[in-house]
Formats: structure tokens, C-alpha cells, sequence
């Protein structure tokens, strides 16, 4: 008994998921209940087969048949039909988003680039002036050349002066802690 119930269960669900709309119909698989029984395939392949058997059945000289194969073959050639346009209407604006996405990408790398140009132009830039020194040469005036600020000092306290080297003096002798100092020699 368990057996039958999930058959049951797995035919209504395959008849679920591929009843219309959504996914892709057109690499689907369908199984189609016409007047000879079953054909399974693609909406493409059960119409080629209903056209084979219409084919048939009008040889045979069967015209009810005839025209119940081709209504069987309309109904997926319909359902193809809106398949392929819903595909080419996503298509379509698939390629449209990528062309504004595109675009979008052109005008930031021109403006990137139209900034580059701005600051990189050596002709736009702002020229040094020119110095003449007694009509001999003339030297360009560069901010190395210019004097530079002493920075100042952000210390509150003052520091000691260092101390001057003294130059190389005769020896005197030192007075003494201890006693008077010795008289030099004349």
C-alpha cells in the first residue's frame, strides 16, 4: 500500500511542476496524452511528432484525426512560441542593463581620465618665474632655491647655549682649591 501512495504522490507532483509558467519550457520534458496515447519530449519534438501523425491520419484519409493531431501540435507551438518570446524579452533587457551598465563604466573612466589630464598637464601647470642676475644668465626660480622657514620651536623651556670651543691657549696653571694660586714664570 505504501508503494501506491508515493506513486500517486509523484504523479501529482510531476504534473505540478510542469504545468505553464515559469522554468524553462522549452528544454523541458512534457509528457502529452493525445488520441494514439502518450507522447513525451520536448515541446519542439511532441510537435514534430503530432505533425508526423497528422501526416498519417490524412494519408490514411482520417480528417477527424488529422485536425486532432494538428490542434495537438498548436497547443505546444503556442506554448513554445511564448517560451521563445519570454527568452528574447529577457534577452533584450539583459543586453539593455549591460549596455547602461557600459555606459555608466565610459563616463566614470572618461571623468577619471579628464581629471588625470587636469593635473597632469606640465602646460597647465603653474610656471616658475624667471630670475635675471646682472643680464649674464638667467636662472629659473624653484621653491628649493627659495629660503626656507625656520620652524619654531613648540618647547616652553629654553635651552642652555653651548659652549664656545676654546682655542688652543698656553698651559696656566689652575689655582687650587687648596691653596694660592702659583705666580707664572716671567
Amino acid at each position: 500500500m505504501k508503494s501506491s501512495r508515493s506513486r500517486s504522490r509523484s504523479k501529482s507532483n510531476r504534473n505540478r511542476n510542469s504545468g505553464g509558467g515559469g522554468g524553462n519550457v522549452v528544454n523541458r520534458v512534457f509528457d502529452s496524452s493525445g488520441p494514439e496515447g502518450k507522447v513525451r519530449g520536448t515541446p519542439q519534438q511532441i510537435i514534430d511528432k503530432y505533425n508526423q501523425l497528422a501526416r498519417d491520419a490524412q494519408l490514411a484519409g482520417d480528417r477527424v484525426a488529422t485536425e486532432n493531431f494538428q490542434q495537438h501540435a498548436e497547443h505546444y507551438l503556442r506554448m513554445l512560441a511564448e517560451a521563445q518570446r519570454e527568452i528574447e524579452t529577457r534577452r533584450e533587457e539583459q543586453e539593455r542593463q549591460n549596455r547602461e551598465r557600459q555606459a555608466e563604466r565610459d563616463r566614470e573612466r572618461a571623468a577619471r581620465q579628464e581629471q588625470e589630464s587636469n593635473v597632469a598637464d606640465p602646460a597647465e601647470a603653474p610656471q616658475p618665474d624667471v630670475v635675471e642676475a646682472d643680464g649674464e644668465s638667467a636662472l629659473v626660480e624653484t621653491p628649493e632655491s627659495q629660503p626656507k622657514p625656520k620652524p619654531k620651536s613648540t618647547r616652553s623651556r629654553t635651552r642652555k647655549p653651548k659652549a664656545e670651543p676654546v682655542a688652543e691657549q698656553p698651559e696656566t696653571p689652575q689655582p687650587d682649591a687648596d691653596g694660592p694660586a702659583p705666580e707664572a714664570a716671567e
